[in-house]
């Protein structure tokens, strides 16, 4: 099948007309920057009726890494240790300054591609310290947790700031500030958990959610899915991307992540503390704790600068255009907020893409 092809498109876009509400608005979220970029850059918003809204919600893995994070990042970078990351991490502003900018000061910061090149950094540097930024949703965890699991050198170490999707849409159903219909799962996120963590969401909030795929067939496909649900008064959890996500998931790297780290409370960039929202190395692995290992507390911290409104834009309370600083003080070339850095970023895509361009 093409998941590109505009007739395909054009066919599913007719049939979400057709059984759309016409009485109400209706509005779904997804939690993925990849979504995001998809319904942007095909104008997706175009084939949809115009009480059916979608919104983007926090599925940046980089923007929702709190400036404590960050600081703490730079901390270990200015104590003269080796720091790795990924290159969307690097110009994420922290509270004063981003891991871009303590480079520049002339400490050692490194972009990688895995946490593989981080532990061979390590066998390949015995005398230097070398630090994995370690940062993303259940994706990045199992590998993060296979790498551990390596039993990586003891001058390796990790700031593990991974956080967990169903715990932040728990939290956004919840707050009860924003409607929310239904949700358009991550499929990268879900190849690994499945859809087994999704069912509490129409069991217990009868909220319909469909899991997806990246191409804008596959998007239109789930909120048509999602708008059957509310039809038929169905709320369940439906797989469009059952090409490459399976009901269980990948056991084994749901085994890897569950031995290494385990479910904590943790901040979220531009949320706040969101219970079971994140992952903590166990105590048997916390000699690869950097946090641990070079004692780093940070007393103070600031996510979100005078201006911005990341924090609105992260939760669907806000879209980029309303943003005061969006495209004049904020740009991909100086970010002001962390949804304008990442590819990922709503901000960013916007910027690109826009937000309601006519389909492709």
């Amino acid at each position: 099948m093409n998941f590109r092809d505009p007739q395909t498109a054009k066919k599913i876009s007719g049939h979400i007309k057709k059984i759309a509400p016409n009485d109400y608005e209706i509005k779904f979220m997804h939690v993925c920057g990849t979504h995001e970029q998809v319904v942007s850059q095909y104008g997706l918003r175009s084939l949809l009726p115009e009480n059916v809204e979608i919104i983007a919600g926090p599925g940046c893995p980089v923007c929702v890494v709190p400036s404590q994070e960050i600081d703490e990042a730079i901390y270990l970078a200015r104590e003269g240790k080796i720091l790795t990351t990924f290159g969307d991490m690097s110009r994420v502003p922290g509270t004063d300054l981003s891991l871009h900018d303590c480079r520049s000061e002339g400490h050692d910061i490194r972009i990688v591609y895995s946490p593989e090149d981080a532990t061979q950094l390590a066998r390949e540097n015995p005398d230097k310290e070398i630090v994995f930024f370690a940062i993303g949703f259940e994706t990045t965890a199992a590998i993060v947790a296979a790498e551990i699991l390596r039993n990586p050198p003891k001058n390796f170490s990790i700031i593990c700031a991974h956080k967990t999707i169903p715990a932040a849409m728990h939290l956004l159903i919840g707050s009860g500030e924003l409607q929310i219909d239904g949700f358009i799962l991550p499929g990268h996120v879900s190849t690994i958990i499945g859809a087994i963590p999704f069912e509490i969401f129409p069991r217990a909030f009868r909220m319909p959610v469909v899991i997806a795929g990246f191409e804008p067939v596959d998007v239109l496909m789930s909120i048509a899915l999602l708008l059957e649900q509310i039809r038929d008064k169905t709320p369940k959890v439906d797989n469009e991307y059952s090409r490459v996500v399976n009901y269980e998931g990948n056991i084994k790297a749901q085994k890897m992540i569950n031995e290494v780290f385990e479910i904590a409370t943790v901040n979220w960039r531009g949320i706040g503390r969101v219970a079971e929202g994140g992952y903590i190395l166990r105590n048997k692995f916390e000699k690869y704790d950097a946090r641990k290992k070079f004692n780093v507390k940070i007393e103070k911290s600031r996510d979100i600068h005078p201006g911005c409104s990341c924090h609105l834009i992260m939760v669907g309370k806000l879209t980029p255009d309303k943003c005061k600083l969006f495209g004049n003080e904020c740009t991909p070339n100086h970010p002001y907020g962390p949804c304008m850095v990442s590819h990922e970023g709503t901000c960013n895509i916007w910027l690109k893409f826009g937000g309601k361009l006519r389909f492709t």
